[in-house]
């Protein structure tokens, strides 16, 4: 396997290729249903090559390209079964493994950043990686003082491929927004790109993974391993052991996939509350769950160089219009998406149209225990996707702005990984626990209609503005 590859021109020629041979492959099944054999076989074979280049062109480049199929694998629950099938192997595979950097580069990278005698802060060094993904991979390690660790080197000329991937990705975005159905591939294409400079800095990482070591030090249900030594293009963190959520979904038990469900949801409304962050990167590479005595399980979370800073938690506007949507108040409902900028002052639309169109997506929140599975995340995606549907005219008509874009990426991949796990999830206790607006406000005689008011009346933003500049004063 040779280096990642970088030339921009290499890059772009790989990735051109992949629409270019799904149509080339279109062509062939044309000709194979021409000289008589099936559909469904032609079918089934057409979309076997296709997944299987895609998983080939991006798990070689890694870089953006890798990142978009993780990213992109989170969904896969969301396509019809009979296409679901040739692409789950090849997109889930993204999620713990890609063609290795040689060890040489790995080498060299160390050499240069921990100097000449890097050797003699490990014990022990794997020269054979345990994990790879987009713009590292990781190797297990014994430290000097005697730990396992898990050191994170990344690939020289990472940050430019993963702008050159990005860039092209975005071109022919288009083409590849039917894998998904109901998901808007270029949005997801511009946010990961957003987030580049922030991912290359490990730094970042090991900042915001140390916040939430600290602050899950002891939990019962979440391991966050500590950060032992960080410089750049090199992050060592203590090791743990587990079983990775991709083994979980595929093996698992019901018990398993049940408390893994149960789990990631706690850790995707309590994390931003418990630490100000949001972990950003909720694909099953980065969990594992650990055995913790005889019957119980715990979540270990990996890989923190994506987060959302939200220093309030999650914005109580969502809290509060979940509330007011599960009780029907579809004019107040209307009235904060309306405030938050997610319908625009130049559309009017009708609010009980509007809590038509939310009330099923938000099912699992309106009893206690729900069970998320591939096929309500098939009908929930056809609803949407589908031009005849009343769902689709209405959601066309609707904004997502921009303070809510990486809260609603999160969100949507959360509920893929549960509905891929197949879990049975108490979602509504986390809601309870976790989520700001909820329930009641702080003060007991203040109703949550007297709470949606005041936000109607005290815009968000300001309150952002607010909390920067008191952050910005205490730092």
């Amino acid at each position: 396997m040779s280096d990642l590859p970088r030339k921009a021109v290499t890059r772009t020629a790989k990735l051109a290729a992949l629409p270019l041979g799904f149509a080339g492959r279109a062509t062939w099944g044309l000709g194979k249903r021409i000289v008589g054999e099936s559909a469904e076989i032609v079918g089934r074979e057409l979309q076997q090559r296709t997944a299987e280049q895609l998983f080939k062109v991006l798990g070689e480049l890694k870089g953006g390209a890798m990142k978009f199929g993780q990213a992109l694998s989170v969904f896969e629950s969301a396509l019809p079964e009979e296409v679901a099938g040739p692409y789950r192997a090849a997109l889930t595979k993204l999620q713990e493994a890609a063609p290795p950097m040689p060890t040489r580069t790995v080498h060299a990278v160390l050499t240069e950043r921990l100097g000449p005698d890097w050797r003699e802060l490990f014990e022990e060094f794997e020269d054979k990686p345990a994990a790879a993904a987009s713009i590292g991979q990781v190797h297990r390690a014994v430290w000097h003082d005697g730990r396992e660790v898990a050191v994170k080197v990344q690939y020289p000329g990472a940050g430019e491929a993963l702008l050159s991937d990005l860039i092209q990705l975005s071109r022919f975005a288009r083409l590849l927004g039917p894998l998904i159905p109901g998901v808007d591939i270029k949005p997801l294409i511009a946010e990961l790109r957003d987030r580049v400079s922030e991912e290359l800095d490990y730094g970042l990482e090991a900042a915001a993974q140390t916040a939430h070591a600290r602050e899950f030090a002891g939990d019962p249900d979440v391991v966050v391993p500590a950060v032992v030594h960080q410089c750049e293009q090199v992050l060592v963190t203590e090791w743990i052991d587990g079983i990775p959520l991709s083994e979980i979904i595929s093996d698992g038990t019901p018990e398993q996939r049940d408390r893994a469900g149960q789990l990631l949801a706690r850790f995707l409304f309590s994390g931003p509350a418990r630490t100000g962050l949001l972990h950003a990167d909720p694909h099953p590479g980065n969990f594992r769950l650990l055995p913790d005595g005889e019957d119980d399980w715990r979540l270990g979370v990996l890989d923190f160089g994506t987060v959302d800073r939200l220093p309030g938690g999650l914005p109580t506007p969502i809290g509060v219009s979940l509330r007011m949507t599960l009780d029907g108040d579809a004019e107040t409902v209307y009235e904060l998406l309306c405030e938050e900028g997610f319908v625009k002052e130049s559309i009017e639309l009708d609010p009980d149209a509007v809590l038509d169109y939310l009330l099923p997506i938000i099912e699992p929140a309106r009893v206690d225990a729900f069970t998320f599975t591939r096929s309500w995340m098939r009908s929930q995606a056809a609803r949407i996707a589908d031009p005849r549907s009343p769902a689709y005219q209405l959601g066309k008509k609707l904004n997502l702005p921009p303070a809510y874009l990486l809260i609603h990426r999160v969100t949507l991949s959360t509920i893929g990984v549960l509905c891929q796990l197949g879990a049975t999830v108490r979602l509504r206790d986390e809601l309870d626990s976790w989520l700001p607006g909820f329930v009641l406000a702080k003060e007991p005689e203040e109703t949550l209609g007297e709470l949606a008011e005041k936000l109607l009346e005290e815009p968000l933003e300001e309150d952002l503005e607010d909390l920067d500049e008191e952050s910005a004063a205490e730092a």
